[in-house]
């Protein structure tokens, strides 16, 4: 095959998107010692991907050059391969990106100025320029004459916010180098390159994770750790926001992750991920870059000492964090304060009821007397609105009496089927989740908020926000742009509780940020279950007997009962046979 169509099998491997024209160019820069770096784009890379440097440029031969496939400075021999300190080093990309587009390229190492155009690989032609130092490189029509490749492009936000997610970790991998980052002459980020990582984190996360962002540092024989993790209250849906770093490589490892996350175990919930910026710096006979032709993935001699330095720096950090809560005497007025009784998760307007002292609970199995049909109906009427209408009453599970509740959380429930006990928290989240389920397709008129809720969020997730602001008015959230890298929340579906609107939005907005494919009915199944569990009572919440009564009748009426939206079980049972069996009263 000729060089050109050589060139074209390639760039499948290395040319995917228009991110990886901005890395390999990007890349390039780093590796010639620039300390200013400006990428310029036009409809998020596919028009046009412009990347200037300051480094020490190119004569004219290499310039040539370095067109031709497998022509790079940055190998000499064998040897070189295994001790890798440059970014880019297989030769590939420049080809590759000239293969599928067209590339205008400008360059001076102080002493000779280069311009050289480049049309889908082929028919370079050379010229005279200034001797400004640097390099100047422009690819422009990304897969005009490869037009599959170029239909399978995501929409320009996507592919935007992959191009500034990549940026941000560089930015982080390098504070000494500033980065300046615009789309159609719009300013996404510009660090000052002062070699500060805190301010740079600033600049991408904003002030509040910064807040949230604690040092650490360490070292074994071979490998030296050093960056920012998170408070745990900091956490993400998706991995996105964990940057690790390998002698200022951005890399993407899942042993190392997991590690990550086994140090955040029982910190943060186990679907969720903390932001880390961490720089692993080693010698690089130690580890092996040429596995990949984007050369993302990385392969270490030494890994577990690497996993037991990287998990004891995050362990013990996180330990110096955690505060000891001190144990104070629960008194009638302090749960008076904290508990919220079930009602008010449904009806806002209605009164809290004068909730009786803790010595009045029904712990642990003592009985509790059933009150008489009258108190009952009485009990009935108090509530305003029911999650499920007459028509879509059709019980699932026959009518339970509770007869008490085991440590704050489980209620003791019996009809003359058997014996129940019922997680009062899943219970409770299940009859929130087909509420919300079923809210979200009534549509109701969203309530204004006096004071709008702000949000601050990284550029790439802010790209995503707003490009999905249709869908969250869709489902009752109206949203603004305000700022840079902010959003603003000026309304919310009624359904959600007061207490816990801004906390709900928070998390709405953290799901609608992910990058992945985006899937409408994935994304409502999802906001209903977060907003279900915020809604919804906590273990160690008490429960008076009225409520007890209203959470066992509506769990009957849903449609599956038995778990809630995460999958947990609901409820177990143990039938009188199974009783008087464990009792020895029957023998089989």
């Amino acid at each position: 095959m000729d060089e050109v169509l050589a060139n074209k099998i390639a760039a499948g491997e290395v040319v995917e998107k228009t991110m990886n024209v901005v890395k390999e160019l990007v890349e390039n820069s780093i590796d010639a010692k620039s300390d200013e770096i400006k990428i310029e784009l036009i409809d998020s890379g596919v028009k046009e991907v412009k990347v200037t440097d300051n480094g020490i440029g190119m004569d004219r031969e290499d310039a040539s050059l370095a067109f031709s496939r497998h022509a790079t400075s940055k190998l000499r021999n064998l040897d070189d391969l295994f001790n890798i300190e440059s970014l880019g080093f297989r030769g590939e990309a420049l080809p590759s990106i000239a293969s599928v587009s067209n590339v205008e390229l400008k360059t001076s190492n102080g002493q000779i100025g280069t311009y050289l155009t480049i049309s889908g690989g082929k028919d370079m032609k050379v010229e005279d320029s200034d001797l400004q130092q640097g390099t100047t490189i422009t690819v422009k029509d990304l897969f005009y004459n490869t037009p599959v490749r170029l239909k399978y492009l995501k929409n320009l936000y996507v592919e935007l916010a992959n191009i500034t997610d990549y940026v941000n970790k560089m930015a982080l991998s390098y504070p000494n180098i500033k980065f300046t980052l615009i789309n159609n002459g719009k300013i996404l980020l510009d660090t000052d390159g002062k070699g500060d990582l805190r301010k740079v984190i600033y600049q991408i996360y904003g002030a509040e994770v910064t807040k949230k962002m604690v040092e650490v540092e360490g070292e074994n024989d071979d490998y030296y750790i050093h960056g920012y993790i998170s408070f745990p209250e900091m956490q993400k849906s998706n991995r996105n926001s964990m940057t690790t770093l390998v002698n200022g490589r951005v890399i993407k490892n899942n042993e190392l992750n997991k590690v990550i996350t086994d140090a955040y175990h029982t910190y943060i919930p186990k679907d969720k991920f903390p932001i880390i910026v961490l720089n692993i710096d080693v010698d690089p006979i130690l580890i092996d870059i040429n596995i990949h032709p984007t050369k993302m993935d990385i392969k270490f001699s030494k890994m577990d000492t690497l996993k037991e330095l990287l998990y004891e720096l995050i362990s013990k950090q996180l330990e110096k964090l955690t505060l000891i809560p001190d144990v104070g005497t629960r008194t009638e007025q302090g749960l008076r304060e904290t508990t919220i009784p079930l009602y008010q998760a449904f009806h806002k307007e209605e009164e809290i009821k004068q909730e009786p002292s803790y010595e009045e609970q029904t712990l642990d199995f003592s009985i509790a007397d059933t009150p008489p049909e009258e108190k009952k109906e009485e009990e009935k009427s108090k509530t305003i609105e029911e999650p499920f209408t007459e028509e879509q009453k059709i019980a699932r599970i026959k009518p339970m009496i509770p007869r008490g509740v085991v440590y704050l959380t489980y209620i003791i429930a019996e009809n003359e089927d058997g014996m129940y006990i019922i997680d009062q928290h899943a219970a409770a989240e299940r009859i929130n989740y087909e509420k919300t389920l079923k809210s979200l397709k009534e549509r109701k008129q969203p309530v204004d908020l006096l004071i709008p809720i702000r949000i601050e969020l990284p550029k790439n997730e802010y790209l995503i926000v707003t490009s999905r602001f249709d869908i969250l008015k869709e489902c009752g959230f109206i949203a603004e742009e305000f700022g840079e890298n902010t959003i603003i929340i000026r309304s919310y579906p009624s359904w959600i509780p007061d207490n816990i609107a801004e906390e709900s939005i928070r998390k709405v907005i953290d799901i609608i940020s992910t990058k992945e494919n985006f899937d409408f009915d994935q994304f409502v199944w999802r906001m209903a279950a977060t907003i279900a569990c915020r809604m919804s009572i906590k273990a160690n919440d008490y429960l008076s007997y009225e409520d007890q009564v209203w959470l066992l009748d509506n769990l009957r009426y849903c449609e599956n009962p038995f778990t809630c939206p995460h999958g947990r079980p609901t409820i177990i049972t143990y039938t009188k046979y199974e009783l008087e069996k464990l009792f020895k009263r029957v023998i089989d």
